[in-house]
């Protein structure tokens, strides 16, 4: 049995040493919402963070996550309040298909999580890994310069 932290719930289950993280995510405790797209780590659906770092969850092995804190698109936000980054997205009309959003919206976080004011070109490099068919790059760009600006005006806020 091997104990792993995801969304911050502990959990303990048994893995087999091929066990790829996104097979453990989807098949294993249902968190659906992590995609697998290309299965080769181009395409980025599958955008996880762990220890706050972006993470294709098809090229890791799930055994080397046990101990780690694991984030998916289930583990951000909640029913009062929208993450930054899934209000920006929404505001912005960055939202179509939605199979690219969840790894899009992670690599949002983990963006306005390290730049408190990103740059374009470090927003570029940020969701370099993740393809989208049919929003465009220009308003995932503008939307993570949103999510930025909503977290500043929450932490504001919150003091």
């Amino acid at each position: 049995m091997a104990k792993f932290n995801i969304n911050g719930k502990e959990y303990e289950i048994e893995i087999d040493g091929k066990d790829r993280l996104i097979d453990l995510l989807r098949d294993k405790l249902h968190l659906t919402g992590t995609k697998e797209g290309c299965g080769e780590g181009e395409c980025g659906a599958c955008t996880v963070l762990i220890d706050g770092e972006i993470a294709d969850s098809c090229l890791v092995l799930a055994f080397q996550c046990i101990d780690k804190n694991i984030v998916t698109i289930e583990g951000i936000g909640n029913d009062e309040e929208l993450d930054p980054s899934q209000q920006a997205f929404i505001e912005n009309g960055a939202v179509q298909c939605g199979f690219c959003i969840p790894g899009m919206v992670l690599s949002s976080k983990a963006i306005i999580d390290k730049y408190e004011y990103p740059t374009e070109e470090q927003i570029k490099i940020g969701i370099s890994g993740n393809l989208c068919r049919c929003t465009g790059y220009n308003k995932m760009i503008e939307s993570v310069k949103r999510a930025a600006e909503i977290k500043r005006e929450r932490s504001v806020k919150n003091g």
